[in-house]
């Protein structure tokens, strides 16, 4: 599996030229780190160079290094940068790439008022585009961290209970859909009992990955009142194989849109953690859409702020989604639901890919739909 391509040259300020990775090379699973299109193998690197922190970086996962905290991920940064510079680096093309840390939690929120409108508009047409509580605080629900897979992992085409005419039956989705987001990976835990505040999202988050939270929405929109999503969502979420640390992102942090509204106190930031970035989803070698991250209403700080509002505790490879990333115009849509307003969905053989690329190249999440079993 080839992972995506990140620009190639090598600047003074952390960019994301730089993300980490776990290969397969040589029969175990070895920390690497991305830069351009080559490979540096960071256990082979970090052994060779006497690096203080050498542990983190012979783990078969990045779990040691996302838990060590902002300190030792900004020396890990500055040491790939310096061993990247004149090291020799593995062509990725010579490696397959694994998910890269245990997902500990998954939880996917609804961030988007473009998304939330065009799906209340599609699916409750002549009820209200937005419910009550939606601009007073994030909403969301715990997914599977058990089904979420790397980058390039069939998707099989799931089965569930599905009202016909002849009644409620066992059966394969016919409207799988995908939906375009931005997953936060926490590395640093906190303690249960103790919410961690917008200020402290950076404290917390190592970096981000590209995420795809497959939908089965004729299974979804049967079972999903009075308690959500269930089975249309638990079957597969696939994220991309590259972690870009947080860092990275300091170039494109921009006001969320929701700076402009009446928030509680715990979700009015005092620091920007809206992002402009920009994600294009692709079908079949189509791009259908680009959906602008810049038009979330929800910043991925307040995110974690809401979900730790009540004591809820972190914990190092949390994965924390955005929602479907969804703008104003057609084009610019997350999702295939919209698109198209429900007319047309996924096919067995068809392939999706979700690409972030510009000022900020998060590289790409794709998978492939399998038939059902």
């Amino acid at each position: 599996m080839r992972g995506p391509g990140l620009r190639l040259e090598l600047e003074p300020a952390l960019t994301a030229t730089f993300a980490y990775g776990v290969s397969a090379a040589g029969g175990s699973a070895r920390v690497c780190a991305r830069v351009g299109d080559r490979i540096l193998d960071l256990a082979d690197a970090a052994k060779r160079r006497g690096f203080g922190q050498v542990d983190l970086l012979t783990a078969p996962t990045l779990d040691p290094l996302l838990a060590a905290g902002p300190d030792v991920w900004r020396a890990t940064h500055a040491a790939v940068r310096e061993w990247a510079a004149d090291d020799d680096v593995r062509s990725l093309a010579d490696v397959d790439l694994l998910l890269p840390f245990t997902v500990a939690d998954y939880v996917d929120f609804y961030a988007s008022e473009h998304h939330a409108r065009n799906v209340s508009r599609i699916l409750r047409p002549g009820q209200p585009e937005l419910r009550e509580n939606w601009r007073h605080q994030p909403i969301g629900y715990h997914g599977r961290a058990g089904t979420v897979v790397v980058s390039g992992t069939s998707v099989r085409r799931p089965r569930g209970p599905v009202p016909t005419e002849g009644g409620v039956q066992l059966r394969a989705t016919a409207r799988l859909d995908v939906e375009a987001e931005m997953g936060f990976v926490v590395g640093v835990p906190s303690a249960l009992g103790s919410p961690v505040s917008v200020d402290e999202f950076a404290d917390h988050v190592f970096g981000v990955v590209l995420l795809n939270d497959w939908s089965a929405r004729d299974i979804q929109a049967w079972e999903s009142v009075p308690l959500g999503p269930f089975l249309g969502k638990s079957f597969l979420t696939s994220v991309s194989p590259w972690v870009v640390p947080l860092d990275a992102l300091d170039a494109v942090r921009i006001r969320s849109p929701s700076a402009d509204t009446d928030l509680p106190a715990y979700l009015v930031e005092t620091a920007p953690w809206g992002l402009d970035i920009d994600l294009e989803l692709e079908v079949n070698g189509e791009v259908v859409s680009r959906p602008p991250y810049r038009a979330m209403h929800w910043s991925p700080a307040q995110l974690l702020a809401h979900l730790t509002v009540n004591g809820a505790s972190l914990r190092t490879g949390d994965l924390v989604a955005s929602g479907t990333v969804s703008g104003a115009a057609p084009d610019q849509v997350g999702s295939l639901l919209e698109r198209w307003a429900g007319e047309r969905f996924l096919a067995d053989g068809d392939e999706v890919v979700i690409r972030a690329g510009g000022a900020v190249d998060l590289g790409e999440v794709r998978g492939t739909v399998a038939p059902a079993r």
